[in-house]
């Protein structure tokens, strides 16, 4: 088993006197009233339009994505109400965690490559929501929440290590595995930091497990005490995402490698047929959301 997850044996307690000095964002305020509203019986759409219609950003991007491929049907939605009837509790908690997310990790003297970042991601969590969505038995808000949050640490990583964006791209220039990279230059990784992230913010237990074994090359074998089938499902569908787009935008996949991708392809059961289906829809997708 790899070192990211012998490490897993030590307590929080443990890593966060480890990793004291990197700077983990808290979870903002607005996140926390759009859970707690979202997780009651009976969410009350009003209010969460109120707390959401409070910033800006989050008003737009619940409009738009309820305006997006994905979404739409018939009239276009011009209110944060319209939107959040279209795209349901928990698509709306997405948009939330998403923009909360990327405002707690941006701007600075890397604006250029947190902006690029921020962009793959939100790409890459679209597309694991469209795979769930139609496969696996898993929710597609789910899919799409992990999927936006397992690298999320590498920002964190990027702010505090000042030679961490030069030597990744050096490693991708060299085909080397990018977490390998990571691990052979820097005292942590971002699975490690992720789900700390991950712990700070709130989010289930499943989101948690999978962002800290992701790159582990053992986690399709994980005891289920370690990562749990749902969690393994997240880890799956969103390394055939990652896969996907890498083949989409003609790159090498230096984020989740043949290794991992064939143990995907087999734990979700899926074919070459299958597999050419699942993406002729999903560049379409892609193409039609000028992504």
């Amino acid at each position: 088993m790899s070192d990211c997850a012998t490490a897993d044996t030590l307590s929080f307690g443990d890593l966060d006197k480890a990793l004291s000095s990197i700077d983990i964002p808290p979870c903002p305020a607005i996140v926390m009233q759009v859970m707690a509203e979202a997780q009651k019986d009976d969410p009350n759409l009003k209010e969460l339009a109120r707390t959401i219609s409070a910033d800006v950003g989050m008003s737009a991007l619940a409009i738009k994505l309820a305006n997006s491929p994905l979404f739409r049907v018939g009239a276009p939605a011009s209110s944060v109400i319209q939107a959040l009837t279209r795209l349901g509790t928990q698509n709306v908690v997405c948009v939330v965690v998403g923009v909360a997310l990327r405002n707690s990790m941006s701007g600075g003297q890397q604006a250029a490559q947190l902006e690029s970042f921020w962009n793959r991601a939100s790409t890459a969590a679209t597309a694991a929501g469209l795979i769930a969505r139609h496969h696996y038995g898993i929710p597609a808000d789910l899919a799409y929440t992990y999927a936006l949050f397992h690298d999320a640490a590498i920002p964190v990583l990027m702010r505090h290590f000042p030679n961490y964006v030069t030597t990744m791209e050096q490693a991708a220039s060299q085909g080397q595995l990018l977490i390998d990279a990571e691990t052979s230059n820097f005292p942590s990784s971002h699975p490690i930091v992720g789900a700390m992230l991950v712990r700070n913010w709130g989010l289930p237990p499943a989101i948690l497990q999978a962002v800290r074994f992701h790159h582990d090359p053992e986690v399709y074998e994980l005891p289920h005490n370690v990562l749990s089938s749902i969690g393994l499902t997240l880890v799956a569908v969103t390394h055939l995402a990652e896969h996907l787009l890498a083949e989409y935008h003609n790159e090498r996949d230096l984020e989740v490698g043949d290794h991992l991708f064939g143990k995907a392809l087999a734990h979700l059961g899926i074919h070459d047929g299958d597999l050419d289906e699942l993406r002729e829809e999903l560049f379409a997708k892609l193409n039609e959301a000028g992504r």
